[in-house]
């Protein structure tokens, strides 16, 4: 079977998939975390793999940038590949004085200027939050691990070069913890499809004060970040397993 953006079979994809926005970022993870990883995916290069972590089978898969992009993947793995869990991990640009470079932050909530969500909801305004047990979990991955998170609402924006100078000053005020692109357009597909949604990211940038990661230094602390989500799945496994 095959839909109009993945060539698969059913039973391809795990029932949970980690989707990161860079489809070599999905093969980088598929290549160092998982066990006998295999490409199920490659149709315009967005690359998909399915593998073991721990004996868990996980998939993992680029999603592109932007909410029309990342609603797309993720409506086809719920609808036709019958996935349960997705997980966004990627980065996010910060705007808080109390959020560096390098922190980890979880999406519980996703504000967004794009009009997705509204027009899924019939015009009214949708609370596109993250489902809680995936986030809690993956809280407390991090919390063993050694890892200080910060948890809160993100901002999934539209446009990456923003015209409004005032809209900076406005995230700060409301406490935004985390600017990206896609997990707000993530949060109401799952919530459409009847499906499990999370989104965790690593601050690749400061956006007042200026502050980067190098290529490096991405490479390492998105990795902190990559074994947060897999710990996750782990743990999501072992409660919901103690509360059947």
């Amino acid at each position: 079977m095959a839909t109009p953006h993945i060539k698969a079979e059913r039973g391809d994809f795990a029932d949970t998939v980690l989707m990161p926005g860079d489809p070599l970022r999905a093969r980088y993870i598929a290549e160092t975390f998982l066990e006998d990883a295999r490409c199920v995916n490659e149709v315009r290069n967005m690359y998909g793999y399915t593998g073991t972590y721990k004996g868990r089978e996980i998939s993992v898969m680029g999603h592109g940038m932007g909410i029309p992009s990342v609603s797309i993947y993720a409506k086809e793995l719920i609808t036709d590949y019958d996935v349960k869990s997705l997980i966004r991990v990627g980065s996010c640009g910060a705007v808080r004085d109390d959020v560096a470079v390098r922190d980890v932050v979880i999406g519980q909530g996703a504000c967004t200027d794009s009009g997705v969500n509204r027009t899924r909801f019939l015009g009214n305004d949708f609370a596109a939050i993250a489902d809680f047990e995936l986030t809690r979990h993956a809280v407390d991955a991090a919390a063993a691990q050694g890892v200080s998170v910060k948890v809160g609402n993100i901002f999934s924006a539209d446009l990456f070069y923003d015209p409004r100078p005032e809209m900076v000053e406005l995230l700060r005020r409301y406490g935004i913890v985390g600017v990206e692109m896609e997990a707000a357009g993530l949060y109401g597909v799952a919530a459409e499809f009847g499906a499990r949604a999370a989104t965790i990211c690593t601050v690749s940038d400061h956006i007042v004060k200026g502050d980067s990661l190098s290529s490096d230094q991405r490479a390492t602390t998105f990795d902190e970040m990559m074994t947060i989500a897999l710990d996750s799945v782990l743990r999501d496994d072992a409660a919901r397993g103690a509360g059947a």
